[in-house]
């Protein structure tokens, strides 16, 4: 999946990256079914057609690794696996996960970012266990 909003710091004095999927999601399945994940970060530019690849498609239906010409690398530490191509590397262990309260939201917010019901995010929050750059 590619994300856009996610976030690295602190939390209960442990290293995390935040990550907010959506509800109706694939990745939210498959995170539900293994609360692992890697995030993988582009260093001195990326490949546009391979992020138009995993932005735009469902890996429900496709798979994103072979259509965007990626190459997996086993993991250190977790049982998810990095891409070679997009080389700066967390491996994450879900921790926490807390379900979006929309109601709380401003109506601002709503109207922009959620016209389909059940479009809400869950922030999991994924303790770093590795870091490194492939």
């Amino acid at each position: 999946m590619v994300i856009g909003w996610g976030h690295v710091g602190r939390v209960w004095e442990c290293p995390v990256f935040i990550a907010y999927v959506r509800n109706n999601r694939y990745t939210r399945e498959m995170l539900d079914k293994n609360p692992e994940f890697t995030v993988n970060v582009p260093l001195n530019g990326y490949d546009k057609k391979a992020f138009a690849v995993c932005g735009t498609k469902s890996g429900r239906d496709t798979d994103k690794i072979t259509e965007a010409g990626l190459t997996l690398v086993e993991p250190e530490v977790i049982s998810v696996p990095a891409i070679k191509e997009i080389p700066l590397t967390l491996e994450c262990r879900v921790i926490y996960r807390q379900e979006q309260d929309v109601s709380a939201l401003p109506e601002t917010i709503l109207r922009q970012f959620y016209r389909i019901e059940k479009d809400d995010h869950i922030a999991y929050y994924g303790l770093i266990e590795a870091a490194y750059i492939i």
